[in-house]
């Protein structure tokens, strides 16, 4: 068993798989990767990057329509979907084979299959001997590790009554292989995911419905970001529904789905669900081994250790923020004290999170109602986008930037921005959280005029009433 024995087996190539897997093979361990469709995950081939290369093409679109307004006119503009589709799998299948050349540079095995944990045998007297179901149907290999690294993702959560079908009941995943834009969808979940597809369909012109069960969209962001999404929204012509609690099928007429939404009668020629992702905990035996499944997701400490002390677990299958980049910090942090380094836990209130709606929207820790709840005595500093010269040069002035700091200690609490390049800026926001920064430290920053990064300066200013350019109780919602 010489050739199958290795430092650590990754179960998922997504994007904490192969993080983890580079990771660990620039320590010196023999990695092997186990996948049983393509490495990058559902991300690469199914998530972040298809819908965002969708998303350009619908803002470039958009953008296009209102070229008038910097001078710039033009005559049959249309929408080729088959050419939009050619461009983001172009970008794919760029990002696709860089991957595989950085996995076969450092001389990671890749084996094509479902991995499986077996319990204690002959190869090992703890649970952590992986078997390997080929994808070509050749006999199972045993692959025997020192440590093991859960990375197996999620998939979209179904509903009951409302079963995927990949036909008229479609997941964010079925809409990437569209071949034609639907006239018109029905979109459960006002989530992130929701209202960023409901950007993308608008934009190209499709009759667009959000279905949401809490009592607005976005209902784990900052309620005034929220509230004016829901507000641009509308006016673009997405009909919101809010505080839903029943929704039935009633069958297909006239080429649209007709749903029952409390008291109402929608229809569409697609629903699409977008009410978030379920943990892929299944059939990679669990229940050899110690670990503990709660609420759908596996269990792990600060440093993603599982019950079974050699084996970690990393992304979306442990819960908590289904993101990409946590998945990747999660990777490093489980291989990192695997090796014996130091390392520190992910700090949830450091992530940024990122919705790639129409204006875009960043965010990092609590917002106004959580620092309340949570027993703070907060101060707030807010300040319009139209403020900052950039966003006119842009002709996108719709938006705000809000600083929340904790009074007594001057700590930084939260950012949240709704606007114009808003999933790029947080990162500032991110860096000014990891070193601890207070809204003077961030006031005192130089920064470049003209740009958008100066709402920052404005913002932390805005905290002492002490904005430059905008009253800092000027309302900011409109």
């Amino acid at each position: 068993m010489a050739d199958s024995s290795y430092d650590v087996v990754i179960l998922g190539a997504g994007v904490g798989g192969y993080v983890a897997a580079i990771r660990a093979a620039q320590l010196g361990m023999r990695v092997a990767l186990v996948e049983r469709e393509k490495v990058g995950g559902v991300c690469l081939h199914k998530g972040c990057i298809p819908s965002k290369a969708l998303l350009k093409s619908a803002e470039l679109y958009n953008k296009m329509k209102q070229s008038m307004k910097f001078g710039i006119h033009h005559t049959g503009l249309e929408v080729d979907f088959a050419e939009v589709q050619l461009y983001k799998q172009q970008v794919v299948n760029r990002l696709y084979q860089g991957l595989q050349q950085l996995l076969a540079q450092y001389q990671i095995d890749i084996f094509h299959g479902t991995g499986r944990i077996l319990g204690p045998s002959i190869f090992s007297p703890q649970p952590g001997t992986i078997s390997v179901e080929h994808s070509d149907k050749r006999e199972n290999q045993i692959l025997v590790p020192q440590f093991v690294v859960i990375a197996t993702g999620s998939q979209p959560r179904s509903l009951p009554g409302l079963k995927i079908d990949g036909k008229e009941i479609l997941s964010s995943d079925h809409l990437q292989k569209l071949e034609k834009l639907p006239a018109s969808v029905v979109i459960m979940g006002g989530g992130a995911i929701g209202v960023e597809w409901a950007t993308l369909l608008s934009d190209f012109g499709v009759h667009v419905t959000i279905v949401e069960t809490a009592d607005r969209i976005l209902p784990f962001e900052d309620e005034e970001i929220a509230s004016l999404l829901q507000q641009l929204l509308t006016k673009r012509g997405v009909r919101i529904y809010t505080g839903i609690r029943h929704v039935t099928r009633m069958g297909r007429e006239n080429g649209e789905t007709l749903l029952a939404i409390d008291k109402q009668t929608v229809s569409a020629e697609k629903v699409v669900l977008a009410v978030g992702r379920e943990a892929n905990v299944d059939d990679i035996g669990l229940g050899n081994t110690k670990i503990v499944v709660k609420n759908g997701c596996i269990e792990v400490n600060e440093f993603q250790q599982t019950a079974e002390a050699h084996i970690y677990a990393v992304g979306d299958v442990v819960g908590g923020y289904q993101l990409a980049h946590v998945a990747a910090r999660e990777a490093m942090i489980a291989i990192e004290h695997m090796a014996g380094r130091q390392v520190d836990g992910l700090d949830r209130n450091c992530v940024p999170r990122c919705i790639f709606s129409r204006p875009e929207i960043g965010s990092i820790g609590l917002s106004e109602n959580q620092a309340k709840e949570l027993g703070f005595e907060i101060k707030v500093g807010k300040i319009p986008l139209r403020s900052i010269g950039k966003s006119l040069v842009l002709a996108e002035e719709e938006g705000f930037m809000k600083i929340i700091t904790d009074r007594k200690t001057e700590d930084l609490l939260g950012v949240h921005m709704i606007g114009a390049q808003a999933t790029e800026l947080i990162a500032q926001a991110g860096l000014a959280k990891f070193l601890d920064a207070t809204a003077w430290e961030m006031s005192q920053v130089v920064y470049p005029h003209p740009t958008l990064a100066e709402a920052f300066g404005e913002a932390s200013l805005a905290v002492e009433d002490g904005a430059l350019y905008s009253m800092s109780r000027e309302k900011v919602v409109d």
